[in-house]
């Protein structure tokens, strides 16, 4: 990563992240076509719906004909961490259209949010709406061509799981932890190490009485305000 918040250094950027898409986007793909869903449904759904692990559990939920206000809050469950990226991102772009902003927050998600997180440690804390733009419009198209080719996939391979791509998505967002324990110079790597040691054991335990849907909004309030905590009594 570098300073420049142009659309070529979007692309760039960008890049490493592009095979947890394929990886996880042809995942889906196989697990759709082997649901019963048609190419075009599947690839209509990453192209609609777009909500990443929302869509393994909206394929599962309509086998089984769960009713559909079910199946609605569901998937805004799962996805309404959103809400918090989205909030975090809108205060870098004030100054731009209400277009510009319902477009990112549309198009955000959880390795396109990690992405600019880490990008601010390289731009004294600025972002740009074609870098930003670039970055989610890429992943989107990624997306949708991946569950393409994963349902066209779907004939042939029936278990994802023996090609290990259903490790993707964990593999791509261990490689963006790294590079913000590497790049962030504004908080000391004790502190990170220590949130990051603190919240593994929340997140173990808490499996076991809150859902991990809920459970990821819960980590992620809790792991802020201990960041804050441990910030200012460290640093």
């Amino acid at each position: 990563m570098d300073s420049s918040l142009s659309v070529r250094t979007a692309v760039k950027d960008t890049l490493p992240t592009v095979f947890g898409y394929i990886g996880i986007g042809i995942s889906f793909g196989i697990v759709a076509a082997a649901s019963g869903l048609s190419v075009l449904m599947a690839t209509l759904m990453s192209l609609i719906v777009y909500a990443g692990s929302a869509q393994f559990i909206l394929v599962s939920l309509l086998v089984i004909g769960t009713p559909i206000v079910s199946i609605v809050l569901s998937v805004f469950l799962v996805n309404s961490r959103m809400i918090l990226m989205s909030m975090t991102t809108a205060t870098f772009f004030k100054k731009n259209t209400m277009l510009e902003n319902i477009l990112i927050g549309s198009l955000i998600t959880d390795e396109s949010f990690a992405l600019s997180m880490n990008k601010l440690n390289y731009t004294d804390g600025e972002l740009s709406f074609k870098w930003f733009n670039t970055v989610n419009v890429l992943a989107y198209l990624v997306w949708a061509a991946s569950t393409f080719l994963g349902a066209m996939l779907g004939k042939v391979i029936t278990n994802p799981e023996q090609l290990g791509l259903d490790f993707a998505l964990v593999a791509m967002f261990i490689g963006l932890l790294y590079l913000q324990l590497i790049s962030d110079k504004s908080i000391s790597l004790k502190v990170q190490l220590l949130v990051i040691l603190i919240m593994l054991p929340l997140v173990y335990f808490g499996l076991v009485f809150i859902s991990s849907d809920l459970l990821i909004l819960i980590v992620t309030l809790v792991g802020c305000a201990i960041g804050v905590v441990l910030k200012h009594a460290i640093d």
